[in-house]
């Protein structure tokens, strides 16, 4: 078979509306207890909390981590003032699709990685609900 592990995947395919960090924090390795590396590049890993702004997720689809393999903590976006969350953007995203079987019945489930965090860009205009419901209407 041609295609071997994760898949790349653009931004706006995975988060059409935007997506939003919450925050931060190493992955560890659930046997040792040290710091989970990334087998293709050996850097250390770091999962981001992310809630999706599509209005329409639900679930275990609202919230998500994306996995960063980074030397560093990386730096999230500035705080937009008055919300407790962070406008966001990955870079060079890639998705692996895998089954769930933690639960009373198996599904797909997919995990997220990036190469960055980035602030979104005001030219990557993401979909609104208005505008998703005119596209819809014609």
């Amino acid at each position: 078979m041609a295609i071997q592990g994760a898949l790349p995947i653009d931004f706006g395919t995975v988060f059409p509306y935007g997506a939003f960090a919450l925050g931060v924090e190493p992955v560890t390795d659930f046997e040792t207890k040290r710091p989970q590396l990334d087998k293709a590049t050996g850097l250390p890993l770091w999962a981001v909390d992310v809630i999706d702004a599509d209005p329409e997720a639900r679930g275990k689809a609202k919230s998500v981590k994306v996995k960063v393999a980074a030397e560093h903590c990386p730096v999230l976006p500035d705080e937009v003032p008055g919300l407790p969350f962070r406008p966001i953007e990955f870079e060079a995203m890639s998705v692996m699709p895998y089954v769930d079987d933690s639960g009373r019945r198996p599904r797909v489930a997919y995990s997220l990685r990036a190469r960055g965090v980035k602030t979104p860009s005001s030219a990557g205009a993401r979909k609104t609900p208005a505008a998703a419901a005119a596209k819809d209407a014609s």
